[in-house]
């Protein structure tokens, strides 16, 4: 039996992407395509689980939807403040909710592999975060780029708001030993593109992943939506999907 999807922003890149790969497998099938302004509560009770994929702003609401109709909640927008990172974890005590910044499998390893290296390497190393995106990307960093810097201050027991320096312009003196470093591009067409370094004296280690199509993350969420459907009320990430907690 295949598993009833909603799209919450199928006009957008990412929904066409998940229209286009649930129509090549039998195990998905489509509930609906929604956009803004239209009625996600009328057809609720046609699916098994939502994807939203929209504009951070709209996610409260869609969320608060699924709560009521209770249903899953599978979420790949990004550039959420943090109380609507709140907000969003109030309403995972009612439903089960698979809230990530990336979906693809090859993203996910390398969360694990990041964590993994800063946990080997050790505080000598300096780190930074590089990401690249298509010219229209409207937040920055990437949600997955802030995730790996996540991942670094919670192994060096960092604070994120304190300790991430964003770009970096004018006579800012030598690099600080707890600093992180995070560069945003943008341009063209590019799906995206992450690189963490991290640079010793004599020797640096780069894991870099690279996206070439939008159908690695579509996959993912798609995978996610069937994952979901047992689970308790809860907060999930693609970590979890995957097994890689």
């Amino acid at each position: 039996m295949s598993t009833r999807v909603i799209i919450n922003g199928a006009k957008g890149r990412m929904g066409q992407a998940l229209i286009s790969c649930i129509h090549a497998d039998n195990s998905y099938s489509l509930a609906g395509g929604l956009d803004a302004g239209d009625d996600l509560s009328s057809l609720l009770p046609q699916c098994d689980a939502v994807i939203d994929f929209t504009d951070a702003s709209a996610t409260v609401l869609v969320a608060e939807a699924c709560s009521k109709a209770g249903k899953p909640l599978v979420i790949g927008t990004t550039g959420h403040s943090d109380q609507d990172r709140a907000h969003i974890l109030s309403v995972s005590k009612i439903i089960p909710i698979v809230f990530a910044p990336n979906f693809s499998v090859g993203v996910n390893t390398l969360f694990w592999l990041t964590r993994k290296a800063a946990e080997i390497l050790g505080p000598d190393f300096d780190l930074e975060v590089v990401e690249m995106h298509h010219r229209l990307k409207k937040d920055s960093p990437s949600g997955t780029a802030r995730r790996l810097a996540e991942i670094l201050t919670e192994v060096r027991g960092l604070d994120y708001a304190k300790d991430v320096l964003h770009g970096r312009e004018g006579l800012v003196g030598q690099r600080t030993n707890p600093e992180i470093g995070m560069h945003a591009i943008r341009g063209g067409d590019v799906v995206g593109d992450h690189t963490v370094i991290y640079a010793n004296v004599g020797e640096r280690v780069e894991l870099t992943h690279k996206a070439s199509s939008r159908d690695t993350f579509a996959k993912g969420a798609l995978r996610a939506s069937a994952w979901v459907l047992d689970k308790k009320p809860g907060l999930y990430d693609m970590e979890d999907v995957l097994g890689l907690r």
